[in-house]
């Protein structure tokens, strides 16, 4: 049976010899070198990465194999590398476009197909239905092929190493030297991702000291599934405990998010992180400029811009829809619930190690630790509490819970009035007060989300609780 291939939020994702075949993927590459030719995109040429995952390699090979079968000449990075390096390197290249082979922060078995258009952020709606849209007639055909060998005999195939070019452009946008200086400590789990190394390396040198955890390769990810979130980092909140680190800092599997554990070793949520690097840009930097939320990050966002007088745009969840709205308003900062900055005067898209770079020089700035930096942002916007919980699903369910969403109309959750229902991405119910709940399917896996802020850190378990009971749920 054929294969349906979907993208969801940020490309495909299948299990690795079930969906996530050689075939498969070879059908995408060829579908994305159809689309670079009707684009007028090809002769930028393509620049391939890959993740630590396994076969991740392979796979890239394969594509570049595809893809230089069609005349299109490939950039294909000689290591594992983490996809906002990749981002830049298609920027700095001026290609077409770029593919990467990651799941991100899916389990081991899981690998991924990510599209990066040439303006180097998630491929938007449009470019991804042109390159579905492809894929049934590419499947049921055979797609070309040139052997790897001969494409880089005939100069089709160039393998490239992007890190330098990226580590002395992230030198422009922040201190380096004065963060070596800074004498932090800091403890930095790399989850056996494609960004393990690069933060020791660029931190190097000084009276700041760095301990990494799970910096080697594994595509197991024993212990841990690589997506920085609470509970996936035990061990990091140990190690800052133990050592009495001032900060702790996650990246995932393919590097392009970051998650923060405090001195205390208590999780600063993403919603925190994204305000508390908000405030960073504006209050310590005096930098000015839009900012681009995703409808499931914080409430803060909108405070901040209130106060700094900066317009606050809301996108639909995801960096497609993040990336060309960041583009389109020259934004300062755009950020989604998952943990992904985009900034100023870099690619439009996450970067798990610049967001890092930038929390580190928020410390060294203030001289205050995770815990005290969150109070210092209360201070200015008032406390806000999230949390989220995901719930396993049949593909049989979808439709049922989607009817019963549909249907709901509340008037009270956990004792809020409800003051307003919005459908733009999922179900969100706007809560006197100014919190929110959520629920909305992901994209990329067979989960339904449920989220909710508030400003009653009491009620944020009441709230989930209240979401489960909407769809039924026990």
């Amino acid at each position: 049976m054929t294969t349906e291939i979907k993208f969801g939020t940020d490309g495909w994702r299948a299990i690795i010899a079930e969906d996530f075949t050689f075939p498969n993927v070879r059908a995408c590459a060829q579908s994305v070198a159809l689309y670079l030719k009707e684009a007028k995109l090809a002769e930028r040429g393509l620049v391939i990465g890959y993740d630590t995952r396994f076969a991740s390699e392979d796979f890239a090979a394969a594509v570049a194999e595809v893809v230089a079968a069609n005349g299109i000449h490939v950039y294909l990075c000689d290591s594992p590398i983490s996809t906002p390096v990749v981002s830049h390197a298609l920027l700095q290249r001026k290609a077409g476009g770029a593919v990467i082979i990651t799941a991100s922060h899916n389990p081991a078995r899981w690998s991924g197909f990510k599209y990066k258009p040439e303006y180097a952020s998630s491929a938007s709606p449009e470019v991804i239905a042109r390159i579905e849209a492809r894929l049934p007639a590419i499947l049921a055909a055979a797609v070309p092929r040139l052997p790897l060998s001969e494409a880089q005999e005939r100069g089709l195939v160039e393998l490239v190493s992007p890190r330098q070019s990226y580590m002395e452009h992230v030198g422009e946008l922040v201190d380096l030297e004065a963060l070596r200086a800074a004498g932090l400590r800091v403890v930095i789990d790399s989850m056996y991702g494609a960004a393990a190394g690069w933060l020791p390396q660029l931190l190097a040198g000084g009276a700041t000291q760095v301990q990494e955890l799970h910096g080697e390769r594994n595509p197991l990810f024993p212990g841990l599934q690589p997506e920085p979130i609470t509970r996936h980092l035990g061990a990091l909140i140990d190690a800052v405990r133990a050592t009495g680190a001032d900060v702790g800092l996650a990246t995932d599997g393919d590097g392009d998010r970051v998650g923060v554990i405090d001195e205390r070793g208590e999780f600063v949520n993403q919603h925190q992180v994204f305000a508390l690097l908000a405030y960073y840009l504006l209050e310590v930097r005096g930098q000015r400029g839009p900012m681009v939320k995703s409808l499931t990050s914080t409430s803060m966002i909108y405070r901040l811009g209130e106060l700094y007088n900066v317009p606050v745009y809301e996108t639909p969840v995801g960096f497609k829809f993040l990336g060309p709205k960041m583009i389109a308003e020259n934004a300062l900062i755009a950020g989604e619930e998952s943990g992904g900055f985009a900034f100023r005067h870099h690619p439009p898209d996450r970067d798990g190690i610049l967001s890092s770079l930038y929390f580190l020089d928020l410390m060294a700035r203030r001289g205050r630790r995770p815990s005290e930096l969150l109070a210092e942002l209360f201070a200015k916007v008032g406390p806000h509490y999230y949390d989220r919980i995901d719930i396993p699903l049949a593909s049989e369910q979808k439709a049922g819970l989607m009817a019963r969403l549909s249907d709901a109309r509340p008037q009270r959750l956990a004792g809020l009035r409800v003051t307003e229902k919005d459908t733009t991405d999922g179900f969100r119910f706007h809560l006197e007060g100014g919190g929110w709940l959520l629920l909305r399917f992901s994209g990329t896996e067979p989960l339904l989300r449920i989220y909710t802020e508030v400003q009653d850190q009491s009620l944020v378990q009441k709230l989930l609780a209240a979401g489960k009971e909407l769809v039924g749920l026990p």
